[in-house]
């Protein structure tokens, strides 16, 4: 697709993503996803705290507003609660403007459907259509059919209820006295949600990193830049740290000594308690192929099927409506609870780990023992453009992969796979010795290397 990449589009704002480009993807995006419906449709517009998000709200505002839908505009707001209030309004569908955990200069568009999930292949290439062909200069709406907007950034209490109706009872009975969580918001759409959920929920707690400029974005904070948050649990003598991204859809947490715990060591806790509480689906847990190692030893040995898919989180969460699963994610610390929410919600996902620990009277770290985490390392190899592909269909290459996995024995592996954006073949290997993995990797690499160039 030339726009619509993983994630939606993501560019530099004004320069890349300008507000032409924006106001066509607007008229496009609002035909395709209300085409079926006979009514004016209404979509929602939510945003991180980028200096560019007002420029592409009124691009995106006045596509939307030209083609005759309405609009309600959130203001800042996580990715996870513009899902949530596309379902709970009805609404015909929503836009998140973000470009998640990269720098301020970048943005993003994201469409969510009137389900609250981020909208498939097919319909993002319906829109890129409708971008190319003259049909874009016929989408206009005359005279009383224009669109209206209202600015609706009361509407963040609605999601803050979301999380009240949910944990409040709950958190009501445990013991939270000696506990405090630090949290970093990574001066993104967080900011000010976090705190009024804790707040709400009678949990002590620290915020840094939630002044947002414009400007500050994920710079050397939030879930990308865990060095500051480590040393402030450390200091503050706090039982968890939380790291949110951009936009607010993953969270990462540090434990007590200031140790990262990962997207995969999340998934065994909460998976572990919902397998306790007999509320996980079908007893399976979904993940991605870049899932470590011990992530598939601890759900074996806790009788918990282990789906794999490829990266991306829209994969995960395909595996689970298919399949009638509630729980999934990625090491990245995007989680997807399906019983709450069609997307990953990084606030969502920390007070699951914060209940674990307060229900079980345990520290985050011996919660974290669950699950024994392999060394890993990636190495690229970097290769010809068109032969990065290649690699599956070269024998000696895969010879080399197949010693090396005869070597573990079963408790190692190695993961190669193409870069999607640059010429680099990226060379993945887990194993119990750091060393010896370091080694292998780049012995592979190298080979790969020659072989491809």
């Amino acid at each position: 697709m030339k726009y619509f990449g993983t994630d939606g589009i993501r560019r530099i704002a004004n320069t890349e993503l300008t507000p032409s480009l924006v106001y066509k993807v607007a008229k496009a995006g609002a035909y395709v996803l209300a085409k079926h419906s006979n009514h004016t449709p209404t979509i929602l517009i939510g945003r991180d705290t980028r200096i560019s998000g007002t420029l592409i709200e009124s691009a995106m505002t006045a596509g939307f507003l030209s083609y005759g839908a309405n609009v309600k505009l959130i203001g800042v707001i996580p990715t996870p609660g513009v899902a949530y209030l596309t379902k709970k309004l009805k609404a015909d569908a929503s836009v998140v403007i973000s470009a998640s955990h990269n720098s301020y200069d970048f943005n993003g568009i994201k469409y969510f459907s009137n389900k609250g999930m981020k909208i498939p292949d097919n319909l993002e290439e319906e829109i890129e259509e409708i971008l190319e062909s003259g049909k874009i200069n016929e989408l206009n709406a005359e005279k009383n059919k224009i669109g209206v907007s209202e600015v609706r950034e009361d509407l963040l209490d609605e999601y803050l209820y979301f999380f009240r109706k949910n944990f409040e009872d709950e958190f009501e009975n445990l013991d939270k006295d000696n506990f405090v969580v630090a949290l970093d918001t990574a001066n993104g759409a967080t900011s000010v949600i976090a705190d009024k959920v804790y707040t709400a929920l009678g949990i002590k707690h620290y915020i840094i990193n939630n002044t947002p400029n414009g400007i500050n974005i994920n710079d050397n904070c939030g879930s990308t830049h865990l060095d500051m948050l480590k040393k402030f649990v450390v200091a503050n003598r706090c039982n968890l740290g939380i790291a949110y991204d951009g936009d607010g859809d993953r969270c990462l947490a540090i434990d007590e000594n200031g140790n990262e715990i990962d997207g995969d060591i999340i998934m065994a806790i909460i998976s572990n308690e919902l397998k306790k509480e007999g509320k996980l689906a079908n007893d399976t847990l979904v993940a991605t192929v870049m899932s470590n190692l011990g992530m598939k030893k601890y759900c074996n040995e806790n009788k918990i099927n282990f789906e794999e898919t490829k990266v991306g989180d829209r994969y995960v969460l395909e595996n689970m409506l298919q399949n009638g699963y509630n729980l999934g994610g990625e090491q990245s610390g995007h989680i997807i609870m399906l019983d709450y929410n069609p997307t990953g919600d990084g606030i969502l996902t920390s007070l699951m780990l914060l209940k674990s620990a307060l229900k079980n009277k345990k520290t985050i770290s011996e919660l974290s023992k669950i699950i024994n985490i392999y060394p890993q390392v990636l190495i690229n190899a970097k290769v010809s453009n068109d032969k990065k592909y290649d690699f599956n269909k070269n024998t000696e290459i895969q010879e080399r992969i197949n010693e090396i996995e005869k070597e573990f024995s079963g408790n190692g592996r190695v993961l190669i796979r193409a870069s999607g954006t640059e010429p680099l073949v990226r060379v993945m290997i887990e194993g119990e010795n750091q060393e010896y993995i370091s080694q292998k990797a780049k012995e592979l690499a190298d080979f790969i290397e020659k072989t491809l160039k």
